[in-house]
């Protein structure tokens, strides 16, 4: 999933929103456990050796074995393979595998297959990035081994960094920057506002967690949206987003921030600190944020988190909704789930955020930090959405939905009114 982020506008008056082993301990390391049912004779132990090679070149960095699991007569994928792994070559990966999810056999000689491609960044990332492709592939009949015809991102998956061009390589203190075509000192000051981010989530978040982040910069709006898959207009004015799976299992795979360099440029020094805080918060409370959790609540806490030890007022921080208290429009309940679409008016986005928010500073002001913390895990901690938010009001907060609500309303008019 991508976790939200916020509108330049909005962001404007305070925020937004894997060096190789031996190739026999590689081969072990490989991921091909998944197996690929109702496939003849030995087509998927074939395909796996194939990339089981196509995963010991990258760690090696061997550019002729990446070429070599591609078919001879596809020279225009040969060629963008090598440059692929060219653009690799500063990246610290630290584990490169695939997955055989699925054969689609096309004849005796061809076949389509689905792989997750899971990498890990050396000493950043503490489980793998999941990724999902779609390979073509054909056998050839002079030694019987299947060869790459074409790779291609799985329905509704985007490219990767390494696909748009070379990554350079920024390591901060907490953070590790990654960008294509943008200039190294706009890397290095993205680099210098993400480690201060890191240790503001810690003080914010009271649980252990990797106390690191990885942000990709890529060079425009329209490279942002081909990594997460989706349409350019839905992150013109959005500084930030965060990528990740969300589950409580504590075996999510490493988030990504991924900013629009665009965006974030328009943005000062506070709002850049804000955005980064925010999205960051996102990756500490990944594993104890699922399908349970609101948006308002996800997003509000990751705002109340950046928001936390700065000096602006909460007029400054919720200019939409403080417009709309003066004019007697007081919102009558929690922003929903809709009310955060990208696609949505930008003043009810605004607002959903703010909301969001002084919902959350609400219950670590009237209830104290120690029961915002223990209320986010509980919503989170819930088999579903259904009853998560109502049995959370009741068992930490004491309250109900109905009073919740109340509260929060009158807590909305006295700090914005």
């Amino acid at each position: 999933m991508a976790d939200q982020g916020r509108t330049a506008e909005r962001a404007r008056g305070g925020r937004r929103r894997a060096a190789g082993a031996v190739l026999a301990a590689l081969l072990c390391a490989t991921a091909c456990s998944a197996p690929a049912a109702d496939v003849p004779d030995t087509t998927a132990a074939d395909i796996r050796a194939t990339l089981d090679r196509r995963a010991a070149a990258v760690l090696h960095h061997d550019p002729d074995a990446y070429a070599a699991v591609v078919a001879r007569d596809a020279t225009d994928l040969r060629a963008s393979q090598r440059r692929e792994l060219g653009h690799l070559a500063d990246m610290p990966i630290g584990s490169w595998t695939y997955r055989l999810d699925d054969v689609s056999p096309h004849g005796a000689d061809r076949a389509t297959a689905e792989v997750r491609l899971g990498y890990r960044i050396k000493g950043y990332d503490s489980a793998p990035v999941s990724v999902d492709r779609v390979l073509d592939l054909e056998r050839d009949p002079a030694d019987g081994r299947w060869y790459l015809t074409a790779d291609r991102p799985a329905e509704g998956g985007g490219r990767q960094l390494w696909q748009q061009g070379d990554v350079e390589v920024v390591r901060g203190t907490h953070s590790l920057v990654l960008g294509v075509g943008r200039p190294r000192e706009e890397l290095t000051g993205i680099a210098a506002t993400a480690d201060r981010a890191v240790p503001a989530v810690s003080d914010a978040w009271p649980e252990h967690w990797a106390g690191r982040v990885v942000v990709l910069v890529p060079d425009t709006v329209q490279d942002m949206a081909e990594l997460l898959g989706s349409p350019a207009a839905n992150y013109r004015g959005i500084a930030a987003v965060t990528t990740g799976e969300t589950g409580g299992s504590g075996t999510a795979p490493a988030d990504r921030v991924i900013v629009n360099p665009k965006a974030y440029a328009m943005l000062g020094t506070f709002g850049q600190r804000v955005v980064l805080t925010h999205e960051t918060t996102h990756v500490a409370t990944r594993t104890r944020t699922s399908a349970a959790t609101p948006t308002w609540l996800s997003e509000g806490f990751a705002d109340w988190a950046a928001y936390r030890d700065g000096d602006r007022t909460a007029a400054e921080i919720a200019p939409e909704l403080a417009e709309a208290v003066r004019r007697g429009d007081l919102p009558a309940a929690l922003p929903t789930d809709e009310d955060f679409g990208f696609t949505e008016d930008p003043d009810r986005l605004a607002k959903a955020y703010e909301g969001g928010w002084l919902a959350c500073e609400l219950i670590a002001d009237h209830w104290g930090e120690e029961e915002l913390f223990a209320f986010y895990r509980a919503v989170g901690g819930h088999s579903g959405r259904d009853g998560a938010v109502e049995q959370a009001l009741h068992e930490v907060l004491g309250t109900t939905p109905q009073d919740f609500t109340a509260r929060w309303r009158e807590y909305v008019r006295d700090r914005l009114g």
